[in-house]
């Protein structure tokens, strides 16, 4: 009898296609198909969703700008991220999309009725700021100069007749869930910074629109004057994607989510009515929150009126796919800001993966052509091996990605040095061939989650199965696997 496999649901956020994809949006993504690829090495069955968010204003203001409905636009760029995932090696297992009425829908419906029955949705007049940028309602403490903090723009005083949700009511539940880890927020600062937040009380936050000003949108059950809030609609998508409209076999096995992947800018929808909404639903809460920060350019926030946003299309098709992975998780810290320049990214590729890892697969079969490899097991860099295997299940484990690549490149490192030190192109020993052949195969083991690819490329070369536990070895050296880059 089979034993079943453990479940792991990652999610990203789902992205707005007011605009095309950026270079944080790859950062997410690949974030998020890192933890998913490193669950299925260790046997887990994996269920890795991302996808769009269709509705809103900015998505109706964006549309008018270009001269297109906003279907067209949509669509459009829906396709675009859809792109993205296969431009950057990402391995979701679905891709969800918030005007797909048959799978989407009908569980953001669902979510209403249930809110509705359990007296959490009522209906006033109200006066606000409504900041486009971050579709939400918000007071003047978060403004700054007259500003949204985020966007740069003044928000827009809005009186209107809104269905609205009891958040209040779940305050000291959903601070109570955080407090004691059962929704585990990544990083400690972003834990401390959403229950100062919760801290002060939650508002009760308004779950629909004026249909005559948004008719872009799912229309609120019962009443068609009315269109549901967009962040009502997009959150639903975690549960949707998995037919919570069904309570589908699907859902059952995969709910409550592991992780959800997100931005620093979307915490208190994530972190305060996500919650909010699960609990009056009677919905498990989910596990863990992992939240990153944003890619500046020299320095600079990305925006188009700088010029300086990242193509992340044009960043693969000049350095590859592999290799811009391997800067987002190396270089940009996981839950903090971090900085993009070419410089820096040559740079990362020159001395890392051409002059290191390249280099080091490279040199190591080159010697290995010449001799007879049968199976071996390594004895000389074995205790590397295992410091190192040990080191990035511990990093893996805590989300900690360049702390874990870092750990393979020490490994690197000590090969490098265990070459200069035996001088096996002098000797032809043998047994330091194999010991390094060895160490080619756990590094390619390694590099599985974070470049593919490469590991692929280097399985090929040593001419063994990474799923075969014994080691045989029919070596043959390929095309290098990082050539120099010079600008």
């Amino acid at each position: 009898m089979s034993s079943q496999k453990e479940k792991f649901y990652i999610t990203t956020a789902i992205d707005y296609v007011n605009a095309d994809p950026h270079l944080g949006h790859a950062l997410e993504k690949i974030q998020a198909d890192v933890i998913a690829r490193y669950h299925r090495l260790l046997g887990k069955d994996v269920f890795f969703l991302t996808g769009t968010d269709e509705h809103g204003v900015k998505i109706v203001k964006a549309a008018e700008e270009k001269n297109k409905t906003p279907e067209e636009l949509a669509s459009q760029n829906t396709q675009k991220f859809k792109d993205l995932c296969k431009v950057l090696n990402i391995s979701n297992d679905d891709f969800i999309k918030t005007s797909d009425q048959k799978k989407h829908w009908p569980s953001v419906k669902k979510i209403w009725e249930k809110l509705k029955a359990n007296g959490d949705i009522y209906k006033k007049e109200y006066q606000g700021l409504y900041c486009s940028g971050c579709e939400a309602f918000i007071t003047k403490k978060d403004l700054k100069d007259g500003r949204c903090v985020i966007h740069q723009k003044e928000p827009e005083a809005i009186e209107e007749e809104n269905y609205f949700f009891k958040l209040s009511r779940y305050s000291k539940e959903i601070e109570k869930a955080i407090q004691e880890d059962k929704i585990k927020i990544i990083p400690e600062t972003r834990k401390n910074e959403i229950l100062n937040f919760i801290g002060r009380g939650l508002k009760d936050v308004s779950f629909s629109r004026p249909r005559k000003d948004l008719k872009w949108g799912i229309p609120v059950p019962d009443d068609e004057s009315q269109t549901i809030y967009v962040w009502t609609d997009a959150l639903t998508n975690y549960i949707s994607a998995i037919g919570y409209d069904k309570n589908s076999i699907k859902f059952k096995k995969y709910w409550p989510a592991d992780v959800h992947c997100i931005g620093k800018d979307i915490l208190r929808f994530h972190a305060a009515i996500w919650p909010g909404i699960l609990l009056s639903a009677g919905i498990e809460l989910p596990k863990n929150i992992f939240v990153h920060g944003f890619i500046s350019v020299d320095g600079q926030k990305m925006s188009k009126s700088l010029g300086n946003v990242i193509n992340p299309f044009e960043l693969v098709k000049k350095y590859g796919t592999d290799p811009v992975r391997y800067f987002l998780l190396r270089e940009i810290p996981p839950t903090e800001d971090g900085d993009f320049t070419y410089e820096k990214f040559e740079k990362r590729y020159n001395a890392d993966l051409s002059s290191g890892l390249g280099n080091l697969v490279a040199r190591t079969l080159t010697l290995a052509e010449k001799i007879e490899i049968n199976s071996y097991v390594s004895k000389s860099i074995k205790p590397k091996i295992d410091e190192t295997w040990q080191n990035y299940r511990k990093f893996l484990d805590e989300l900690k990605f360049n702390e874990a690549l870092s750990s393979i490149w020490g490994l690197i490192g000590f090969c490098d040095k265990y070459i200069e030190k035996e001088k096996p192109w002098e000797n032809k020993d043998p047994e330091v061939i194999k010991e390094l052949l060895s160490a080619l195969s756990n590094i390619a083991s390694l590099l599985q989650p974070f470049l593919p690819e490469t590991s692929e490329k280097i399985f090929q070369q040593l001419g063994t199965d990474p799923k075969k536990k014994e080691e045989k070895f029919k070596p043959k050296k390929g095309k290098p696997l990082f050539p120099k880059f010079r600008s």
